[in-house]
């Protein structure tokens, strides 16, 4: 059977970071019809960054043709930070002194309640990586509850079986994300140094089995700031054409989120600064223009605004990263910190200022779901 952890270990990877490319190869890459993943390479590359105006431009435009003016509205409800994994990037890694807690079915609903209080019609369920305590049987026993409140439930735990994806759609979830952090063996073997969360391939192949077992949307992504940074894109990019012809009937959606600061946190060794992340988003765009693009309150409420009207068509909002956030027990530790705190409301607001729609409702409970 093909797995993307197999593609990949037949890629030359010295060869993709040795890549250089210059002002030709850019515009032929802004010209082309299909860009390739070489277009792509091009379009990170330094030697694109004088051609951003145009970039920005045509990303636009291909979100306008794609998108129109709708975009998605969503909140995290974090469900536990119990984890068994050491990472040395996360305020949840097992070393960290910090009290743990597992919500339990009455908390998950205050808390549930809550961000439907805040205008939320689709949720994103989030837990450390801890598969005896927060695992499918927690699954099982929770996440029902939630299905009649919410028009779509998003999952991001740890990897899972495709039998136990296959339950979780049955259970009511319609988007699993899965973020990879760094595609660089090296890299991610120094940050991860306890846990199953060691196991490299385990999470390669996660999205494979996610899209196996039938979850109608994969959000795929990288941790900016763990390694180079245009070696992980260009690789999450493989991993996302890859993906593409294997899964042709799956959604899939992409997230670059940059290291925040966090208890235990480490500085960056590899800093993206903003308007590489902006060439990174118009990449991503240009490459897959049907692909939703997620930009997070980790963000700054300038670059949040800016990016909406141009390529980003789905946003977090009034976002709490600690579980108990919203209700239960706000003054807790957070995961990271965040740095768009404005409420769900007045990101509403600020997007129909922008010309946009703020959707609350992915899709309508009264339409069904497979």
């Amino acid at each position: 059977m093909s797995t993307f952890s197999k593609r990949l270990a037949q890629t030359d990877l010295v060869a993709l970071q040795l890549a250089s490319f210059n002002e030709q190869a850019v515009k032929r890459a802004l010209t082309a019809t299909t860009p390739s993943l070489t277009d792509f390479q091009a379009l990170l590359s330094p030697a694109a960054l004088p051609f951003l105006t145009p970039m920005l431009e045509q990303a636009r435009d291909l979100t306008r043709q794609q998108f129109g003016a709708a975009r998605q509205l969503f909140a995290p409800l974090y469900m536990s930070n119990l984890c068994a994994n050491e990472c040395t990037y996360c305020g949840f890694s097992m070393s960290q002194a910090i009290k743990r807690r597992v919500l339990n079915g009455d908390e998950l609903m205050q808390e549930a309640l809550a961000v439907k209080a805040l205008g939320h019609d689709q949720l994103l369920l989030v837990a450390g990586e801890h598969e005896r305590k927060v695992g499918m049987a927690y699954f099982r026993q929770h996440i029902p509850r939630f299905k009649p409140l919410f028009s779509r439930l998003m999952l991001e735990v740890q990897p899972l079986s495709q039998d136990d994806y296959h339950q979780l759609k049955q259970l009511g979830i319609d988007t699993v994300l899965v973020y990879q952090e760094t595609y660089q063996r090296q890299a991610y073997a120094n940050y991860h140094l306890k846990g199953n969360k060691m196991d490299m391939l385990w999470r390669l192949d996660c999205p494979d089995r996610i899209a196996a077992a039938g979850i109608d949307k994969i959000g795929l992504g990288i941790l900016l700031g763990l390694a180079d940074w245009r070696l992980d894109a260009v690789l999450l990019a493989m991993h996302l054409r890859y993906l593409q012809q294997q899964f042709p009937y799956s959604q899939f959606s992409i997230a670059l989120p940059r290291l925040r600061p966090c208890s235990g946190g480490i500085n960056s060794a590899y800093p993206v600064n903003d308007k590489e992340l902006v060439q990174l988003y118009c990449a991503f765009r240009l490459l897959s223009p049907e692909l939703d693009l997620t930009l997070s309150t980790r963000e700054s409420p300038a670059l949040r605004d800016l990016l909406l009207p141009l390529m980003i068509t789905s946003v977090s909002a009034g976002s709490k990263t600690q579980p108990g956030g919203y209700q239960v027990a706000p003054q807790s530790l957070q995961q990271f910190s965040i740095d768009d705190d404005r409420s769900a409301e007045q990101m509403a607001i600020r997007i129909c200022e922008l010309g946009l729609q703020p959707v609350w409702t992915n899709w309508h409970p009264a339409f069904g779901r497979g």
